[in-house]
Parts: C-alpha cells; structure tokens; sequence
C-alpha cells in the first residue's frame, strides 16, 4: 500500500522558508495545501508555484484549513500564539529551531503537545548530515575513550538581519540561540547534560549601557559535565558574510574526533594517524532525511518514533537559559535545576 500522504502548510516563506520548501518539494511526503508570510507578493507568487491557497494571516491559515503538519519557519516571534492554536487544532508541528525564545516558551509547547496527542519536533538537520550521524556512531562505539574534553566553534557570516534579532524580548537571544542550537544539539545527543555552566556575552554596542539591550554576537561558553570531562563553545558573527563554520572535536585519552559538515577524522595520540570519512553532500539532502523522518513518526509513530522532539529539545534550552543567566550573574548555573521543571531533572542523559 502506498504511504499516505500528508496535507501541510508552511508558515514564513523568508530564506529559511524557502530552503525548506524546496526540500519539501524534494520527497514525496507531502501535499502543501496553504502557506503563510507576511510579504503578500512572495505568498501569492509561491502559492500559484505550488498550486495552493495563500495567506497573509497566520492565525486565518490555522482556522482555515484541516492539516496533518504544520512546518513552521516563520519569526519566532511571530507565530508564538499560532502555534498554539495549531496544537489545539492536533496538527502535528516540525518548527525550525530553535523551538522558542526561551526555556518556559518550549515547555509550554511540549505540555500541549502532549496534552492533544500531537507531534511538538525541533527540526536540527545537523542530525541527519551524514558526518554528524558517523561521529555519533563513533562515541557510540567507544571509539574515543577517557573523553576529557568536549570544544566547538561557531562562526556565522553577519548577513543582512531583521532589526527584531537585535532585541531580547522578540529573539530571546543571538548568537548562541539562534546559530548555535544545533551544535548543542550535537554534543548533548552524546553526552549528559552539564552539571555547571558559565558564559560570556558581548556585542559590537559601542557602549555598556547600549550592549546591555541587545542580543549577543559574541559568546564563550564554559560546561562541566562531571569532575574529569569539560567542554567549551565559542561562537561569533563576523562581518564575513561569507563565513560560515561549525565544528565540534572531542579529545580523549588516545585518540581526539573532529566533525564538521562534511568530514570526520578521528587522530590517534598513539602514532598520529588519521582515520577520516568524507561526505558529498547538501544541506537540503539532510533537511529531505529529517522531513521523512518526521513524516514516518507521524504516520506509524509506534515503528518510527518521533527524532529531536520538543521534549528532547528541553536539554538543549535549558543549557541555552543557563547560559544567558550566567552572563548576567557572573556565576555558573545549573541545567538540571531548571530541567526540574519538567519532572526530569536529568533530560537526555547518554553516558560518558
């Protein structure tokens, strides 16, 4: 029997809406019954494109229409309420990360997510990036043991950006929220949530009074996982626009793995050898893997369950609201205190 396919519409046709249209139109899962943005041109001309109807009102769209999913890649901002309404509604939602501006936000979306029986996924295509998964399998593996040191780098080309991403209250936060989630993602799709973290966080305001209004575009972040194993990020937006670079290494007793978009090395301590994998492929191939994924989980969610849920995703926000408490109080924080929330004070916990 063919698989059924699943009506959809998509909210925000910005670039991020773009990119995910296109790898919708990529697989064969779903039928766009309606898309949604604010740019009434760019709504109608999609729309004829793909043989739908168009709106310029995101709550009208949801009151409109009976949908299985809802993709979100709309302002965060923006869909706050909408997104609600769609869970009440039992539409199945995949959002762009990160899941909210905050901590409290994303909890309030994966209660009523739970409550109506619907999907609440976080779309991190770095999990589905061939390189990422290899790396994944490789901790898996032991293949880096007596692991004491986890660091990452995140480097974003200063594109043109809405005025609302310089203002806390409508971002919820930067560089580290908005460019960073999905290397966070990675790190604690392998490893326990930190006991402590400890942040740094500046812009290029040209006073302190002014920086203390804006959202960062520089941050260094400090985290112990345990007394043995540390870790460190440090992400920028540089006046580059063509920069941009994430990677993430783990050193270990005998052997140190790095991982990037395309490639995995794994160097051995013991002779200086490297192991390494490489991988030809786009963004838009990952964004197809995680657009099926989520399709599979919403049709038999027993055989194939739902990756990088709202609920998982929690892990990732509260290291995010550690973060951003610590560069106001000058002390570490704790992830878990504010997981407790949720009545699951570990989150995701896999083992060093």
């Amino acid at each position: 029997m063919a698989e059924k396919t699943l009506t959809a519409a998509i909210l925000g046709l910005g670039k991020a809406g773009q990119d995910l249209l296109g790898a919708v139109q990529a697989t064969n899962d779903f039928r766009i019954k309606a898309v949604a943005d604010q740019d009434q041109q760019q709504v109608e001309r999609v729309a004829r494109d793909l043989e739908c109807e168009p709106y310029t009102d995101y709550r009208q769209l949801i009151v409109q229409n009976q949908l299985d999913c809802l993709l979100v890649a709309s302002d965060i901002h923006l869909c706050d309420e909408h997104l609600k309404t769609a869970l009440k509604k039992h539409f199945h939602v995949l959002k762009l990360a990160p899941p909210a501006r905050d901590f409290e936000e994303t909890l309030e979306y994966v209660r009523l997510a739970e409550a109506e029986n619907a999907h609440f996924a976080i779309a991190n295509p770095a999990r589905f990036r061939s390189s990422y998964q290899k790396a994944h399998a490789l901790l898996a593996e032991e293949q880096v043991r007596q692991i004491f040191l986890i660091t990452a780098h995140c480097n974003i080309g200063d594109r043109d950006r809405p005025t609302w991403y310089t203002d806390p209250k409508l971002a919820g936060g930067g560089v580290l929220l908005h460019d960073c989630h999905q290397i966070i993602d990675q790190i604690l799709w392998s490893f326990p949530i930190p006991q402590q973290v400890y942040a740094l966080t500046t812009n290029q305001a040209p006073d302190k009074q002014q920086r203390l209004y804006l959202t960062e575009d520089t941050a260094v972040v400090s985290m112990k996982f345990t007394d043995a194993v540390m870790g460190n990020i440090v992400a920028t937006r540089c006046s580059d626009p063509g920069t941009n670079e994430m990677w993430l290494r783990i050193y270990g007793r005998d052997a140190v793995l790095t991982v990037d978009d395309r490639q995995v090395t794994v160097r051995s301590t013991a002779d200086g050898k490297d192991q390494t994998w490489e991988f030809e492929e786009s963004e838009q191939d990952a964004k197809v893997r995680l657009l099926s994924s989520f399709a599979q989980s919403v049709r038999t969610p027993d055989e194939k369950p739902l990756l990088s849920s709202g609920a998982e995703n929690l892990a990732n926000m509260a290291v995010f609201e550690s973060a951003y408490l610590s560069a106001r109080t000058g002390f570490p924080e704790e992830p878990a205190r504010i997981l407790r929330l949720t009545g699951n004070p570990s989150g995701a916990v896999t083992s060093i």
